[in-house]
């Protein structure tokens, strides 16, 4: 599902038409008739226009959450292809893998439903770095402490936004139902613990601060930041969710505070971009999306 530039979205559908999609189906959930036209000429992709005539015609409202809508069109598309897997990823996310996907797919056993991908997370300063996803472990909170000395108690993994990475889905399974970073069958969790390490997903999430504070008060009511969310460490051991840290430093501190804790957390500060790197968690990921842009959609921007 996107919203947006034309140019953000055919960037991100040509980078993954280079990398050998078989087929994208693309979600607009506002319309925008340059973005369509230019992806319904392009025999790779299905581009739905989701407006009030589209949901009347799934039989029901347009749901009022964002994610609740990604949700609904990823299901939808997952039971109604003829590919042999499927991944529900977002506008600002692109695949980078070690080796071609359909080779890796191939070898994914049999019997293993989904696999995972982790995130990159894309460092402030647009030079095509990104901090590497820590792995959950007995150290990882005392290395994303050490890296990040102000906020890194209160953020999960050091990231922004999310760290569970998104899934690659095996087509064919009965009664599934897609959720962001899950899936269910039969409404019940199905766990999806085998990953594919030949696989990032970089994650362009915040890659400046103009960025991250148009998005703030957004992600703060409605996404990725609002409230509910669950604390990086149990309440009693001090934690707080991104939510309850945002509030606080805000109220605090107010724009110079935000725009303190965005430098440590993407990297902008010269001392964690050195932290990360002594720690060997930083990764070059050029993605030279312009040049995608016009291979795959000439003339359209």
């Amino acid at each position: 599902m996107v919203r947006g530039p034309t140019e953000d979205v055919l960037r991100f559908v040509a980078h993954h038409l280079e990398l050998g999609a078989d087929f994208m189906y693309v979600y607009m959930d506002e319309p925008n008739r340059r973005t369509f036209r230019a992806l319904r000429m392009h025999p790779k992709v299905r581009v739905r226009n989701c407006d009030d005539a589209f949901w009347e015609k799934r039989g029901r409202a347009r749901p009022e959450k964002h994610q609740v809508r990604q949700s609904v069109h990823a299901t939808f598309a997952y039971r109604n292809t003829r590919l042999d897997w499927l991944t529900h990823i977002d506008v600002d996310e692109f695949l980078w893998p070690a080796a071609p996907i359909s080779d890796v797919l191939r070898d994914v056993p049999d019997t293993v439903p989904a696999v995972r991908v982790r995130p990159l997370e894309a460092l402030a300063g647009g030079d095509d770095l990104y901090k590497a996803h820590i792995p959950h472990g007995p150290n990882r909170e005392s290395l994303v402490e050490t890296i990040y000395p102000n906020y890194g108690a209160f953020v999960m993994g050091g990231f922004l936004s999310h760290v569970q990475g998104k899934l690659f889905v095996r087509t064919g399974l009965k009664n599934l139902s897609i959720r962001i970073h899950n899936l269910f069958q039969n409404k019940v969790l199905l766990p999806c613990k085998y990953e594919l390490p030949q696989i990032d997903l970089c994650h362009r999430h915040a890659p400046d601060w103009d960025h991250w504070i148009a998005h703030y008060q957004f992600r703060m009511d409605r996404g990725s930041y609002q409230a509910g969310m669950a604390p990086n460490v149990p309440r009693e051991q001090g934690g707080l969710s991104k939510n309850e840290l945002l509030n606080w430093i805000e109220a605090e501190q107010g724009m110079v505070g935000l725009r303190a804790f965005y430098n440590e957390m993407s990297g902008a500060d010269a001392e964690v971009r050195a932290n990360l790197e002594r720690h060997g968690l930083l990764r070059h990921r050029p993605l030279n999306l312009d040049e995608k842009l016009q291979k795959h959609f000439p003339g359209s921007c």
